[in-house]
């Protein structure tokens, strides 16, 4: 199962910002010449936090970037966390 960080509203998007910023990256897609191997459409996704960064491709913005990954304040959660979430919303009673 794959495992996705869930950070608080707003803060994965001030993560992906602090990983541009340290990479000396004009933009987020300017990140991508680092070699991650994940679409710039994606990298959108995770920017405007509509979907969770795969773990992964956290640690290895945290290790490219020199984050210190105890600084950060995040949650390690299940990949199918949206799929319990909607199938629980979705029941009938």
């Amino acid at each position: 199962m794959e495992q996705r960080i869930l950070f608080k509203k707003g803060k994965q998007r001030e993560f992906l910002k602090l990983v541009v910023e340290r990479l000396n990256c004009l933009s987020l897609r300017g990140a991508l010449q680092f070699g991650f191997d994940v679409k710039y459409s994606s990298l959108k996704n995770y920017y405007i936090e509509r979907r969770l960064i795969p773990r992964e491709l956290f640690e290895s913005l945290c290790h490219v970037a020199k984050i210190d990954k105890k600084m950060l304040k995040f949650e390690i959660v299940d990949g199918n966390l949206g799929q319990k979430k909607g199938g629980s919303k979705s029941k009938r009673f």
